[in-house]
């Protein structure tokens, strides 16, 4: 699932740590645009807009963002979705962009940005974030070291655990607020919040045409218990017919799709057998 592609025209956004990640992620998927609010703006809201607070603790805004998925599964589908699988669909919509937040400026920059629930709003149908920066991490050779906010952890391995600790800090609200809608307890919401960061960087990481460091640095990421995370990015690789080994995964947790599409299994589900999933790796390839 996709957000929508965002219009031309957009304000370009302030100069900020994560700016060379955030311009990058546009270029290669203009789906998606991230906007980062100067000093002393706003978030974006109005119509259309919803923050990341608000999902985390406004029931009312949590049912108008569920509705529009509601109205989406049926348009796209021919069919209705059952509450919780529109819960489930929903919080991916979500949590799908709102890791790269964090996951790309690590990846690409080696930065890690603090994000609270109250510094992301989203528009789905542009497809557009915007977010206000403050705390970060980074590596102590690095020249954003001197920077307001920066903050110098000593190697790698700690980076990494600021990474872990910022998408934790970030989507733990929102999976309290989304967890009864979807009908799944702790570790099942911290195995979706496993696949959201492992498969958005992932998808980027191709698109980059990095997929190989991507999928070994989100090994190193989430190699298995990394509280309060369930599962691991547990790739592995299949044969494709003309002898190539291609990167897959099985997820940790199901997002239902088969519940509206039985025939039509992701290819990363643990429904879908390997011979499946070399035919449709190798045709996307």
């Amino acid at each position: 699932m996709h957000v929508s592609p965002a219009p031309a025209g957009l304000l370009a956004p302030s100069p900020s740590f994560a700016d060379d990640a955030y311009r990058r992620l546009t270029e290669v998927f203009p789906s998606l645009r991230v906007e980062v609010a100067g000093a002393g703006e706003r978030l974006r809201t109005g119509e259309g807009w919803v923050t990341a607070e608000a999902l985390a603790s406004d029931p009312v805004a949590l049912d108008a963002f569920l509705s529009w998925d509601e109205r989406r599964i049926m348009r796209d589908q021919g069919r209705a979705a059952r509450p919780d699988v529109v819960a489930s669909m929903a919080l991916h919509r979500y949590a799908w962009p709102a890791c790269l937040l964090v996951t790309l400026p690590w990846f690409l920059l080696r930065r890690v940005p603090r994000l609270p629930v109250s510094a992301v709003s989203f528009h789905r149908a542009l497809g557009r974030m915007s977010v206000t920066l403050g705390e970060f991490a980074c590596l102590p050779d690095d020249p954003a070291a001197g920077l307001p906010g920066a903050r110098v952890v000593r190697d790698e391995e700690a980076l990494r655990a600021e990474v872990r600790a910022a998408v934790a800090d970030h989507l733990g609200p929102v999976l309290d607020a989304f967890g009864p809608r979807m009908r799944r307890r702790r570790r099942a919401l911290w195995g979706m919040a496993t696949d959201e960061i492992v498969e958005s960087l992932w998808y980027v990481g191709h698109l980059l045409g990095e997929e190989g460091r991507a999928v070994a640095d989100l090994g190193l990421l989430l190699p298995g218990a990394s509280t309060p995370y369930a599962g691991a990015a547990g790739f592995r690789e299949l044969a494709a017919g003309d002898g190539r080994l291609l990167p897959t995964r099985d997820r940790v947790t199901c997002c239902l799709f088969y519940t509206l599409r039985p025939d039509d299994t992701c290819v990363t589900c643990p429904r879908t057998c390997d011979s499946e999933r070399a035919r449709k790796l190798s045709a996307s390839a």
